[in-house]
């Protein structure tokens, strides 16, 4: 791939440790949620520009409107499209950014605890927000916000944790009152 490429596609293949045995158990993309105020930007550039005939010398009030709120609007849209939250069978991490990109790191074995955070327009509308806790005073990776389906995500972490076997298993003990009613 070109080095441009990585401008227009976060290119989360090239990151992993695929001689070490990893792979993608889940990418998740932000929820469609953040990206309706930069479509609304782009719409609102659009009607800058049809009102122009209509602000006769000053048109290019319009046309500086129009060019700002659709430039904002565009670039707002595509760095949505470039924030992705990565879970592994080894580490989470979160890649983001156009211009400057930046990657946090968490590996599997240093997840303490998971909070999961839904506001109420977030419970309407599927959304949700992951806080991490690790043994490290500064982490890279701390919050990962808009996640779509978060109760989903919040299970397959658990279960990686769980597969890699971090985490001890218990057996259920049978219910004494299941048995009498037998």
């Amino acid at each position: 791939m070109s080095a441009l490429s990585r401008f227009f596609a976060p290119e989360v293949a090239r990151r992993m440790l695929v001689d070490e045995g990893e792979f993608i158990v889940d990418e998740v993309y932000r929820h469609w949620v953040t990206r309706v105020l930069p479509s609304l930007a782009v719409f609102g550039g659009m009607a800058c520009f049809l009102l122009m005939p209509l602000l006769g010398s000053g048109w290019w009030v319009g046309l500086f409107c129009g060019l700002a709120l659709g430039a904002w609007g565009f670039y707002r849209i595509h760095l949505e499209f470039m924030d992705r939250f990565v879970i592994t069978n080894m580490r989470v991490f979160r890649v983001r950014g156009v211009v400057d990109q930046h990657m946090a790191t968490m590996p599997i074995a240093r997840i303490l605890d998971i909070s999961v955070r839904q506001t109420f327009l977030g419970q309407l509308l599927g959304y949700g927000h992951f806080v991490f806790e690790s043994a490290a005073q500064d982490q890279g990776l701390k919050q990962i916000d808009f996640v779509p389906h978060i109760e989903r995500r919040d299970l397959t972490i658990q279960r990686v944790i769980q597969r890699a076997g971090l985490r001890a298993r218990m057996e259920r003990e049978p219910d004494p009152d299941a048995l009498d009613g037998a």
